[in-house]
């Protein structure tokens, strides 16, 4: 069964990467663009070979659709798709408030239609491999998680907005968290229930964070610390990471959702440096698939809109415990 997908705003810079596993998927028609700056969409939609549409033209076309919005305007778009009854993969952060966040599962779940997070880390084959091997005690009781999602700083200036206070809703904090946290919540199991957020911005001009360290406290007491920085120098060999160690009372694991590169050294041409190449599979084509099984069937997506809920929910007590400057309780 062949579904209908389309793409609701390419501001996100990884529109361009989804528009093109729609486009290799021979169970997905991929209907169109709507966007609400019409240039920007009528460009985008040049590029992947498909028409622009008026978004309630789009929605009355489609089984689903794919939100890459600024994460300030996310809840414009789900509701839309809400109210039209089309299931939504939406970009994260889902909402950059609480009562946003939860308003949108609410909205989503009174009209019937599934809402699905773009979190690609639990699709990565580490990832996978370090859930079987948690859930069959290999590690005995956890004891300590430790995570990093750190990149360079000039990618979130990429799509010109990512540091953008009004657009984005923060900085490193709203842009990284969400995706370790979610990590550790799908693999173990528990909640955080306490952040306690130092944050700094280490260069001149954002008025965002780019250095963040959450040191967070989980609802069986173990202690969960996160480096979610942009600091990684523009010359860096990759754009980022993203790890997670838990350590047990029987063992540790180590998780790297990219570590399947070739570095390549180049000291001839006009481009010297150290470079590397990505060869493992790719948890976006993953989690694609993954939302293309949620409107085929009517299941549950893998990462939910109430997950992406709890996950904002850490984001915002980040901020709250920043502005504190000491230890706050998530408020869910």
């Amino acid at each position: 069964m062949t579904v209908s997908l389309g793409v609701l705003s390419t501001a996100h810079v990884h529109a361009d990467g989804f528009a093109a596993l729609l486009d290799r998927r021979e169970d997905v028609e991929f209907v169109g663009v709507a966007d609400a700056d019409a240039d920007r969409g009528r460009e985008a939609a040049d590029r992947y070979g498909v028409p622009y549409m008026a978004t309630e033209e789009l929605l009355a076309a489609v089984d689903g659709a794919l939100v890459f919005s600024t994460n300030t305007t996310h809840e414009r778009w789900v509701t839309a798709a809400a109210d039209a009854g089309v299931d939504v993969l939406c970009e994260k952060p889902l909402a950059t408030s609480r009562s946003t966040a939860r308003r949108l599962v609410e909205r989503c779940k009174d009209a019937g239609v599934a809402l699905g997070m773009n979190m690609p880390l639990p699709f990565s084959e580490p990832a996978r491999a370090a859930r079987r091997a948690y859930r069959n005690d290999t590690i005995g009781d956890l004891t300590l998680a430790t995570g990093t999602n750190r990149a360079r700083f000039r990618n979130r200036h990429e799509d010109g907005w990512s540091a953008d206070p009004e657009r984005a809703g923060g900085g490193a904090v709203m842009d990284h968290t969400v995706h370790v946290v979610d990590l550790v919540r799908w693999i173990t199991g528990r909640e955080v229930t306490e952040v306690h957020a130092e944050l700094a911005t280490m260069r001149d001009g954002p008025e965002v964070e780019d250095i963040n360290v959450l040191s967070m406290e989980l609802d069986d007491g173990t202690p969960f610390t996160l480096d979610g920085s942009w600091d990684r120098p523009d010359n860096w060999d990759y754009w980022g990471d993203a790890t997670l160690n838990l350590v047990g009372t029987a063992g540790e694991l180590t998780v790297d959702c990219f570590d399947y590169k070739l570095r390549e050294t180049r000291d001839v041409g006009e481009d010297p440096g150290i470079d590397s190449v990505y060869w493992g599979e790719l948890p976006n084509e993953e989690l694609l698939a993954d939302f293309v099984e949620t409107v085929r069937t009517g299941r549950s997506p893998t990462i939910t809109g109430e997950d992406g809920f709890r996950e904002a929910a850490v984001c915002v007590a980040a901020y709250e415990s920043a502005e504190a400057g000491e230890p706050v309780s998530v408020d869910y």
